[in-house]
Protein backbone atom coordinates (compact mmCIF):
# COMPACT_ATOMS: atom_id res chain seq x y z
CA UNK A 1 0.00 0.00 0.00
CA UNK A 2 1.36 3.52 -1.24
CA UNK A 3 1.46 6.40 1.71
CA UNK A 4 -1.68 7.81 0.26
CA UNK A 5 -3.47 4.90 0.33
CA UNK A 6 -3.85 5.44 4.01
CA UNK A 7 -5.33 8.80 3.88
CA UNK A 8 -8.87 9.00 4.45
CA UNK A 9 -10.45 12.29 3.48
CA UNK A 10 -13.83 13.11 5.09
CA UNK A 11 -16.51 14.85 2.97
CA UNK A 12 -17.42 16.76 5.55
CA UNK A 13 -19.98 18.84 3.62
CA UNK A 14 -23.51 19.78 3.55
CA UNK A 15 -24.30 19.58 -0.77
CA UNK A 16 -23.41 17.20 -3.56
CA UNK A 17 -22.01 20.36 -5.48
CA UNK A 18 -19.22 21.09 -2.96
CA UNK A 19 -18.41 17.36 -2.05
CA UNK A 20 -17.82 16.59 -6.06
CA UNK A 21 -15.52 19.64 -5.78
CA UNK A 22 -13.33 18.08 -3.15
CA UNK A 23 -13.27 14.69 -5.07
CA UNK A 24 -12.15 16.45 -8.17
CA UNK A 25 -9.37 18.66 -6.06
CA UNK A 26 -7.92 15.46 -3.94
CA UNK A 27 -8.32 12.57 -6.19
CA UNK A 28 -5.26 11.09 -6.99
CA UNK A 29 -3.77 13.07 -3.21
CA UNK A 30 -5.74 10.61 -1.06
CA UNK A 31 -6.08 6.90 -0.89
CA UNK A 32 -9.95 6.78 0.44
CA UNK A 33 -13.25 9.45 0.30
CA UNK A 34 -15.19 9.53 3.79
CA UNK A 35 -19.17 10.06 3.31
CA UNK A 36 -20.59 10.68 6.77
CA UNK A 37 -23.96 11.50 8.11
CA UNK A 38 -23.96 14.98 7.42
CA UNK A 39 -23.80 14.71 3.70
CA UNK A 40 -25.86 11.32 3.97
CA UNK A 41 -29.03 13.67 5.19
CA UNK A 42 -28.11 16.78 2.85
CA UNK A 43 -28.29 14.57 -0.51
CA UNK A 44 -29.99 10.97 0.27
CA UNK A 45 -29.59 8.29 -0.98
CA UNK A 46 -29.66 9.06 -4.50
CA UNK A 47 -25.88 10.77 -4.19
CA UNK A 48 -24.58 7.37 -2.99
CA UNK A 49 -25.06 6.15 -6.35
CA UNK A 50 -23.65 9.23 -7.76
CA UNK A 51 -20.56 8.75 -5.40
CA UNK A 52 -20.05 4.86 -6.43
CA UNK A 53 -20.02 5.92 -9.95
CA UNK A 54 -17.47 8.47 -9.94
CA UNK A 55 -15.30 5.88 -7.46
CA UNK A 56 -15.67 2.99 -9.48
CA UNK A 57 -12.53 1.80 -6.40
CA UNK A 58 -14.75 2.22 -3.58
CA UNK A 59 -15.54 4.61 -0.45
CA UNK A 60 -15.67 4.77 2.88
CA UNK A 61 -19.77 5.09 4.00
CA UNK A 62 -19.36 6.00 7.64
CA UNK A 63 -22.89 6.19 9.38
CA UNK A 64 -22.18 3.61 12.61
CA UNK A 65 -25.34 2.40 12.39
CA UNK A 66 -27.02 0.80 15.45
CA UNK A 67 -30.44 -0.79 14.82
CA UNK A 68 -31.58 -4.28 14.66
CA UNK A 69 -30.34 -6.82 12.08
CA UNK A 70 -32.99 -7.49 10.38
CA UNK A 71 -33.59 -3.41 9.99
CA UNK A 72 -30.41 -3.43 8.78
CA UNK A 73 -29.99 -5.98 6.40
CA UNK A 74 -33.52 -4.93 4.88
CA UNK A 75 -31.40 -1.51 4.32
CA UNK A 76 -28.23 -2.80 2.80
CA UNK A 77 -28.90 -3.41 -0.53
CA UNK A 78 -29.82 0.32 -1.40
CA UNK A 79 -26.70 1.43 0.78
CA UNK A 80 -23.55 -1.13 -0.25
CA UNK A 81 -22.75 -0.60 -3.86
CA UNK A 82 -18.85 -0.12 -4.05
CA UNK A 83 -18.57 0.62 -0.32
CA UNK A 84 -15.25 -0.31 0.76
CA UNK A 85 -15.55 0.14 4.56
CA UNK A 86 -18.95 0.76 6.47
CA UNK A 87 -19.30 1.56 9.89
CA UNK A 88 -21.37 -0.07 12.57
CA UNK A 89 -21.02 1.42 16.50
CA UNK A 90 -20.61 -1.01 19.43
CA UNK A 91 -22.99 0.40 21.78
CA UNK A 92 -25.54 -1.46 20.68
CA UNK A 93 -23.83 -4.57 22.28
CA UNK A 94 -21.55 -8.37 21.75
CA UNK A 95 -24.55 -10.37 20.15
CA UNK A 96 -26.36 -7.68 18.49
CA UNK A 97 -23.02 -6.51 16.69
CA UNK A 98 -22.81 -10.32 15.75
CA UNK A 99 -25.88 -10.61 14.36
CA UNK A 100 -25.70 -7.97 12.60
CA UNK A 101 -22.37 -8.32 11.00
CA UNK A 102 -23.86 -11.95 10.06
CA UNK A 103 -26.77 -10.36 8.48
CA UNK A 104 -24.87 -8.32 6.27
CA UNK A 105 -22.03 -10.74 4.24
CA UNK A 106 -22.11 -8.66 1.22
CA UNK A 107 -18.11 -8.32 0.42
CA UNK A 108 -18.35 -5.04 2.78
CA UNK A 109 -15.48 -4.67 5.77
CA UNK A 110 -17.64 -4.04 8.90
CA UNK A 111 -15.66 -1.11 11.47
CA UNK A 112 -16.57 -1.15 14.87
CA UNK A 113 -16.56 2.14 16.09
CA UNK A 114 -15.33 1.78 19.60
CA UNK A 115 -15.15 5.12 21.98
CA UNK A 116 -15.15 8.42 19.56
CA UNK A 117 -12.25 10.31 19.39
CA UNK A 118 -14.36 13.47 20.93
CA UNK A 119 -14.84 11.78 24.20
CA UNK A 120 -12.42 12.50 26.81
CA UNK A 121 -12.37 10.35 30.33
CA UNK A 122 -14.60 13.50 32.02
CA UNK A 123 -16.94 12.62 29.12
CA UNK A 124 -16.97 9.42 29.87
CA UNK A 125 -17.18 9.36 33.44
CA UNK A 126 -20.04 11.63 33.16
CA UNK A 127 -21.71 9.01 30.31
CA UNK A 128 -22.11 6.41 33.69
CA UNK A 129 -19.02 4.51 32.81
CA UNK A 130 -17.60 2.32 35.27
CA UNK A 131 -14.22 4.15 36.42
CA UNK A 132 -12.16 1.62 35.70
CA UNK A 133 -13.18 2.42 31.76
CA UNK A 134 -13.37 6.30 32.19
CA UNK A 135 -10.14 6.99 33.80
CA UNK A 136 -8.07 4.74 30.69
CA UNK A 137 -10.34 4.73 27.20
CA UNK A 138 -7.82 2.10 26.17
CA UNK A 139 -8.85 -0.30 28.35
CA UNK A 140 -12.94 0.46 26.65
CA UNK A 141 -11.32 0.10 23.21
CA UNK A 142 -9.61 -3.19 23.65
CA UNK A 143 -13.17 -4.64 25.14
CA UNK A 144 -15.09 -3.20 22.05
CA UNK A 145 -12.50 -4.45 19.86
CA UNK A 146 -12.24 -7.65 21.55
CA UNK A 147 -16.38 -8.17 20.83
CA UNK A 148 -15.83 -6.94 17.46
CA UNK A 149 -13.45 -9.03 16.19
CA UNK A 150 -15.18 -12.27 17.66
CA UNK A 151 -18.28 -10.55 15.68
CA UNK A 152 -16.67 -10.77 12.35
CA UNK A 153 -15.36 -6.97 12.16
CA UNK A 154 -12.65 -6.94 10.03
CA UNK A 155 -11.21 -3.74 12.18
CA UNK A 156 -12.46 -0.83 14.44
CA UNK A 157 -12.30 2.71 14.55
CA UNK A 158 -10.47 4.22 17.21
CA UNK A 159 -8.09 6.92 18.74
CA UNK A 160 -4.08 7.01 17.90
CA UNK A 161 -3.67 7.06 21.52
CA UNK A 162 -5.06 3.54 21.63
CA UNK A 163 -3.98 1.70 18.09
CA UNK A 164 -0.99 0.44 19.30
CA UNK A 165 -2.54 -1.75 22.18
CA UNK A 166 -4.91 -2.73 19.23
CA UNK A 167 -2.46 -3.98 17.52
CA UNK A 168 -0.22 -5.64 19.81
CA UNK A 169 -3.84 -7.37 20.97
CA UNK A 170 -5.52 -8.66 18.22
CA UNK A 171 -2.52 -8.47 15.71
CA UNK A 172 -1.42 -6.86 12.23
CA UNK A 173 -4.83 -8.25 10.01
CA UNK A 174 -7.14 -6.40 12.44
CA UNK A 175 -7.28 -3.46 10.99
CA UNK A 176 -7.24 0.13 13.10
CA UNK A 177 -8.75 3.60 11.58
CA UNK A 178 -8.08 6.87 13.21
CA UNK A 179 -9.35 9.68 13.32
CA UNK A 180 -8.73 12.75 15.68
CA UNK A 181 -5.77 12.74 13.41
CA UNK A 182 -3.92 16.53 14.08
CA UNK A 183 -0.60 17.68 12.50
CA UNK A 184 1.73 19.68 14.82
CA UNK A 185 1.11 22.30 11.43
CA UNK A 186 -2.25 22.55 12.24
CA UNK A 187 -4.51 24.53 13.98
CA UNK A 188 -8.38 23.93 13.77
CA UNK A 189 -10.43 26.54 15.16
CA UNK A 190 -13.26 25.41 17.72
CA UNK A 191 -11.49 21.63 18.11
CA UNK A 192 -13.89 19.30 19.21
CA UNK A 193 -11.80 15.98 19.11
CA UNK A 194 -9.67 15.49 22.30
CA UNK A 195 -7.76 12.40 22.05
CA UNK A 196 -5.84 13.37 18.97
CA UNK A 197 -2.46 12.41 17.58
CA UNK A 198 -0.30 13.41 14.62
CA UNK A 199 -0.03 11.27 11.32
CA UNK A 200 3.10 10.43 12.22
CA UNK A 201 2.66 9.16 15.09
CA UNK A 202 -0.62 7.43 14.10
CA UNK A 203 0.87 5.34 11.55
CA UNK A 204 3.97 4.41 13.93
CA UNK A 205 1.62 3.30 16.18
CA UNK A 206 0.44 0.90 14.23
CA UNK A 207 -2.42 2.40 12.13
CA UNK A 208 -3.68 1.34 8.56
CA UNK A 209 -5.31 4.16 7.80
CA UNK A 210 -5.70 7.95 8.96
CA UNK A 211 -9.14 10.37 8.38
CA UNK A 212 -7.73 13.83 8.20
CA UNK A 213 -10.47 16.25 7.29
CA UNK A 214 -10.82 19.97 8.44
CA UNK A 215 -6.37 20.18 8.64
CA UNK A 216 -6.96 19.56 5.19
CA UNK A 217 -9.94 20.90 4.20
CA UNK A 218 -9.32 24.35 6.23
CA UNK A 219 -6.16 24.88 4.44
CA UNK A 220 -4.89 27.81 2.67
CA UNK A 221 -3.79 25.42 0.04
CA UNK A 222 -5.68 21.69 0.79
CA UNK A 223 -3.51 19.92 -1.89
CA UNK A 224 -0.01 21.25 -0.26
CA UNK A 225 -1.82 20.01 2.89
CA UNK A 226 -2.81 17.01 1.74
CA UNK A 227 0.72 16.47 0.40
CA UNK A 228 2.57 17.43 3.66
CA UNK A 229 0.10 14.45 5.35
CA UNK A 230 1.30 12.01 2.99
CA UNK A 231 4.98 12.95 3.32
CA UNK A 232 4.66 11.98 7.32
CA UNK A 233 2.51 9.62 6.37
CA UNK A 234 5.42 8.36 4.46
CA UNK A 235 8.18 9.07 7.57
CA UNK A 236 6.78 6.61 9.69
CA UNK A 237 6.16 3.82 7.40
CA UNK A 238 7.84 0.65 8.89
Amino acid sequence: MEPKDRLIFPLDVSSREAALDWIERLQGQVGLFKVGLELFVAEGLPFLNTIAEILPGGYFLDLKFIDIPATLKAAQHRLFKNVTFFTVHCDQGRQMLRETVAALQNGVKFLAVTVLTSLSSDDLLALGYDRRYALNPTELVLLRARFAQAAGCRGVICSGQEVKAVKERFGPDFLAICPGIRPDWSVVAADDQKRVVTPYEAIQAGADYIVVGRPIRRAANPVEAAKRVVEEIERACP
